[in-house]
């Protein structure tokens, strides 16, 4: 449990919600309920280790921030994510009500354990060391079967290693899924394409004996889709695109829009990790209170840009 001032609300509540849900108690010395309720709260926040952050405001004291938050009566809890309040109760109310409350937001102890594995993974693979971040992923897949964000990781890296089959394995759940997951139909688009490269006789051409053929006929687009096959079976994303765009230049519709469907599943693997939370402006909360401080300035993603540019060019060539 933190006591938070003006001074450290940045920090110990909005920039710890991006991390960690943290519950807010607006409380006051004079108040009764508020001291039945504390010692609950300090005994929840230590039994749930770490699942969430417990933050305390004296309302008489901290005037500017309770004003914020909106808040008539004490006890008042406003439990924040990513930087916003997503739900609050007032009064002393019950521990097993309490306990309800918590666990409509807060992360369970598998998906905690994903998530770390996830990281390390990262770390690993930033490493030289596939196979362990492989292991990595596996083992948080199986602390937390329901985490689309460790299968995608998990899956994207078999197919980057090889293991062809264990990726169509892992990604055959989600395929099942109505409405359909995109970047998990772009997972199994990159698998056709390297199955393609793999077994059919084309997929061994060079580029030169495609163009060939291309320069013959301008709209064989089968040729030119089975190019832009073996470019993604071989991790060239932009040529692949480029080869695309141009059947979809010339007939959208050709093959069931197969070329449009190949090139939005690329910007699918291609796009960055989406962001946990979305950061607060310099020197404001997301709740547009004053804040002291410098808020951290994000790095652009160059793939951002690639991605925008590319987007741009399908765009242009289907309207």
């Amino acid at each position: 449990m933190i006591d938070v001032t003006l001074k450290n609300f940045e920090s110990e509540v909005i920039a710890a919600s991006l991390q960690t849900p943290v519950l807010v108690d607006f409380w006051a010395p004079w108040c009764g309920p508020c001291k039945s309720l504390s010692p609950v709260l300090e005994k929840l926040e230590a039994e749930y280790a770490g699942r969430f952050k417990l933050v305390k405001i004296n309302s008489d004291v901290e005037q500017q921030l309770a004003a914020a938050f909106g808040i008539r009566s004490i006890p008042t809890c406003i439990l924040l994510k990513n930087g916003q309040p997503i739900d609050a109760f007032m009064g002393a109310v019950p521990e097993g009500q309490l306990r309800q409350f918590l666990d409509k937001y807060v992360p369970s102890e598998g998906v905690l354990q994903a998530e770390a594995g996830r990281d390390e993974a990262d770390a690993l693979l930033n490493a030289g060391d596939p196979d362990a971040a492989l292991a990595q992923l596996q083992a948080a897949l199986q602390a937390d079967p329901d985490n689309d964000d460790a299968r995608f990781d998990y899956a994207r890296l078999l197919i980057a290693t090889g293991a062809i089959a264990e990726a169509q394995a892992a990604i055959a759940q989600p395929l099942a899924r109505e409405p359909k997951v995109p970047r998990f139909h772009a997972l199994a688009m990159w698998i056709d394409a390297i199955v393609f490269a793999q077994t059919d006789p084309r997929g061994q051409w060079s580029s030169a004996q495609f163009d060939a053929l291309i320069a013959k006929n301008k709209r064989d687009f089968q040729t030119r889709y089975d190019k832009a096959r073996v470019l993604v079976a071989a991790d060239e994303w932009t040529q692949a695109m480029d080869e695309l765009l141009e059947i979809v230049m010339r007939d959208k519709t050709w093959n069931d829009e197969a070329a449009r469907k190949l090139y939005v599943a690329i910007l699918e693997l291609l796009a960055p990790p989406p962001n946990k939370s979305t950061a607060a402006a310099p020197g404001k909360s997301n709740g547009g209170i004053e804040l002291t401080g410098d808020a951290e300035q994000q790095v652009q993603d160059p793939r951002v840009e690639l991605i925008s540019t590319y987007r741009r060019k399908l765009s242009m060539a289907l309207y």
